[in-house]
């Protein structure tokens, strides 16, 4: 069992971060926030997939008025991105977004810091004091975990940026915080929130690496960089930054959490990596069984197994699966055989069994009942 870091929890709108509450998945618009309509597109996206709290960039006086519009449609609690412009984050405040995120790298003054925060405490809206590598001093040589000592010492500098912050919010008395320290690299990355966690305080932590890259090479990193550091009980809330849609980086969070915790997020899909033994034709039906779990909420396990050594023992621990060989195969259900069919079949009846749960798991949220782990058996 994972023991956390015990955190002080702060509520983001309906959401809790830190404490006792379960980590929780965010992710990042990619529109224009002035795009009211593309923008809240993709925060549905986003909730469908299963996010919780989505940032949304404030970076213009229109981006600010538009936030008015989004709040009001928004289906997950909005935290709004600053950076340079502190009179914008007022603007964002006046919107009704449920917390702020600022970058102490990028705002100094520490008179407009104390403004947003008596703003923040009046409203109970809660700020992320995020700290980038690249927005250090000599960000040239600290984004890439080139300090005088390496990740340590770019770890050491995000640390005192983000201390820098929390000293001038907690002389107002300002405690709702939840901080990040996110480097492009995994090394800086775990040295600069393995350092913070060392800390006597109890503020939660936002995980992430920044500019992780495409999803190919950026979930790898990602799970490295945010998943190491789970496992060692730091971290209460996560984004997956890739170069893709939002729903993608939830669906690559979501499995982070779903490889780690005793009791899983989300569907966990095992496959065979093929070999000389397959006999079916295996990669095109793992490609449809993974984008049928996209829209699965619950905790289950599915198995598509490509030939008899392996595949009847994955299919028995599966809460539902498929083992394939020589032009036909199995359909399991809670470790029983319910159906043997022509390889034809095989995917589709898979198929049909994972929509038919996606689409109860819908019902269910939308009822705002709880998601059961795994399946009904026969």
């Amino acid at each position: 069992m994972i023991k956390r870091r015990k955190t002080r929890p702060i509520k983001v709108g309906s959401v809790v971060i830190g404490g006792a509450a379960p980590i929780s998945v965010q992710t990042m618009t990619k529109t224009a926030t002035e795009d009211v309509a593309g923008t809240l597109d993709q925060i549905a996206r986003a909730a469908d997939a299963g996010a919780d709290l989505i940032r949304v960039t404030c970076d213009t006086e229109e981006a600010g008025v538009a936030l008015r519009e989004i709040v009001k449609g928004s289906r997950l609690p909005i935290v709004a991105d600053i950076h340079y412009d502190a009179p914008l984050a007022l603007m964002a405040l006046d919107a009704g977004i449920q917390c702020l995120r600022l970058n102490p790298g990028n705002i100094r003054q520490p008179e407009k810091v104390a403004e947003i925060a008596r703003r923040c405490q009046e409203l109970g809206v809660p700020i992320r004091i995020g700290v980038n590598a690249g927005s250090l001093p000599d960000r040239k040589q600290l984004a890439r975990g080139r300090g005088e000592g390496g990740p340590e010492d770019v770890a050491r500098r995000m640390v005192d940026a983000a201390l820098g912050h929390i000293g001038i919010l907690e002389e107002l008395g300002f405690q709702d915080i939840k901080v990040s320290l996110k480097a492009s690299d995994v090394l800086t990355n775990l040295a600069a929130n393995r350092l913070f966690a060392s800390l006597p305080n109890r503020y939660p932590i936002h995980l992430g690496l920044t500019e992780a890259g495409p999803t190919s090479t950026g979930a790898i990193k990602s799970a490295m960089g945010i998943g190491i550091l789970l496992a060692e009980g730091i971290g209460d809330t996560i984004r997956v930054s890739l170069v893709d849609q939002p729903e993608e980086e939830v669906r690559v969070g979501r499995q982070i959490l779903a490889n780690l915790q005793e009791r899983p997020t989300g569907p966990n899909l095992v496959a065979c990596p093929t070999c000389g033994r397959l006999e079916i034709d295996m990669m095109p039906m793992v490609s449809r069984v993974e984008t049928a779990l996209q829209r699965v909420r619950r905790p289950i396990t599915v198995s598509v197994m490509g030939c008899v050594v392996n595949g009847p023992g994955e299919g028995m621990h599966a809460d539902i699966g498929i083992a394939g060989g020589r032009q036909k195969g199995i359909l399991y259900r809670k470790g029983k055989v319910v159906a043997t069919l022509p390889e034809s079949e095989l995917v589709d009846s898979l198929i049909k069994e994972l929509d038919r749960i996606a689409d109860e798991d819908q019902e269910l949220i939308a009822a705002g009942r709880e998601l059961p782990e795994g399946i009904p058996g026969d």
